[in-house]
């Protein structure tokens, strides 16, 4: 099969938001072998991309991501059994490259987030979306299961009874009843998406990307941490982030009546 070209788009703002595109709008930005290879190139460029400070990602055609590519993906694996655990690895690796990135993650929705772009969803910090967007697991309509992230986030974000209601009816949310689930931390109708972005992104990309790091990656551990353990991450945590340059400069800049200028260290 021929390859294609830009099936995954890179673009980085001046304000140092970069947006991944998702780049298979005729089939609905189905993932493919090479988008998910793509996908985590582009993950491990912004991710070491000292001028990037929030990362979006997004679909082509009005539409997120549609889950895997039947024919090139999941067709194959229903006959190999190490196809497809091949392929489950190959997805787990490139979603918690995104979960556990040092910049914040906002996965933004237009049309449908199902199956693989639902997993791709819920790996990101933060979800935005229209308000008539189409977003759920789905796997279980075509009896299959979702192998990178949906038993081990979804109840993190809303609990074990609506990850089982999600999950066991493959049931669409829209944009708007993701924001009421807990799924989506805002939505908009489509024509005002790009303002959302913009809003939703300014508080994060002036703060210390030092500061970013750590606190995100306390909270990511946290959830799987006992209260003892918990202690003992936050005041070290605590200890690393007030002896950083970021925070002498934070504490000068008020001092000095100014704004500060992070340096991410």
């Amino acid at each position: 099969m021929e390859p294609e070209k830009d099936v995954i788009q890179y673009e980085v703002a001046d304000n140092g938001i970069c947006t991944i595109w998702l780049n298979r709008p005729h089939v609905k930005n189905c993932v493919s072998p090479q988008l998910l290879r793509d996908l985590e190139v582009a993950v491990d460029k912004a991710a070491e991309d000292d001028s990037v400070l929030a990362v979006v990602f997004r679909g082509r055609g009005h539409t997120f991501c549609a889950g895997a590519d039947l024919g090139q993906l999941v067709g194959p694996v229903l006959h190999e059994t190490s196809t497809s655990l091949q392929l489950a690895i190959d997805s787990a690796r490139t979603y918690d490259k995104i979960y556990n990135m040092k910049k914040p993650t906002i996965a933004c929705v237009e049309g449908y987030a199902v199956a693989g772009g639902f997993e791709l969803f819920i790996s990101c910090d933060f979800g935005i979306a229209a308000d008539d967007a189409k977003i759920g697991d789905f796997h279980i309509r075509r009896a299959l299961f979702g192998g990178a992230g949906p038993i081990y986030r979804l109840p993190r974000y809303i609990g074990m009874r609506k990850s089982k209601e999600l999950m066991l009816t493959g049931k669409l949310l829209s944009g708007k009843e993701c924001v009421e689930w807990g799924l989506c931390n805002a939505s908009a109708p489509s024509d005002q998406l790009e303002q959302l972005i913009q809003d939703f992104c300014a508080p994060l990309i002036d703060k210390s990307p030092f500061c970013m790091w750590m606190t995100k990656m306390a909270v990511n551990r946290g959830m799987d941490a006992d209260t003892n353990s918990l202690i003992t991450l936050e005041t070290m945590t605590c200890n690393v982030v007030h002896h950083s340059a970021d925070a002498k400069e934070g504490v000068a800049a008020f001092l000095e009546k100014r704004q500060p200028v992070w340096t991410g260290k």
